[in-house]
């Protein structure tokens, strides 16, 4: 049986270059390393996994990712779950997030003026009898 130990959420951006694989690997990033306030960055450790779950190895993990991002036939999957250093990764993409109007700004290689936001939801389980 799969028991769930950490749920972390995230946001990412792509300004410029209208590419949500730069949005979804930016919300994912996001998500394991969250920035507390302007000075201070809360980095995750989560001994729980060896300690508690009594895992051998980080890889033994399992590392659920949920993307909702604008255009996600669009998404370079392996891109995404690069971010993550560990664990047996899963990616489930879907249509959301949200497109901004921005400004093109052609040496930035912007396509057109949209700015793209993603969503994430990066969940960590172990298997359990």
């Amino acid at each position: 049986m799969r028991k769930r130990l950490i749920i972390e959420m995230g946001m990412g951006v792509d300004q410029h270059g209208q590419e949500p694989t730069v949005a979804a690997a930016r919300a994912v990033r996001n998500a394991i390393s969250r920035r507390l306030d302007a000075k201070r960055i809360a980095h995750n450790a989560l001994p729980g996994v060896w300690e508690v779950a009594l895992l051998s190895d980080p890889n033994e993990m399992i590392v659920d990712v949920q993307i909702a991002v604008p255009y996600p036939e669009q998404v370079r999957e392996d891109e995404v779950l690069a971010v993550l250093p560990f664990g047996r990764k899963t990616l489930t993409v879907e249509s959301g997030g949200m497109v901004v109007q921005g400004k093109a700004i052609p040496e930035l290689n912007d396509k057109n003026d949209e700015m793209l936001i993603a969503i994430a939801a990066v969940t960590v389980l172990v298997e359990n009898e």
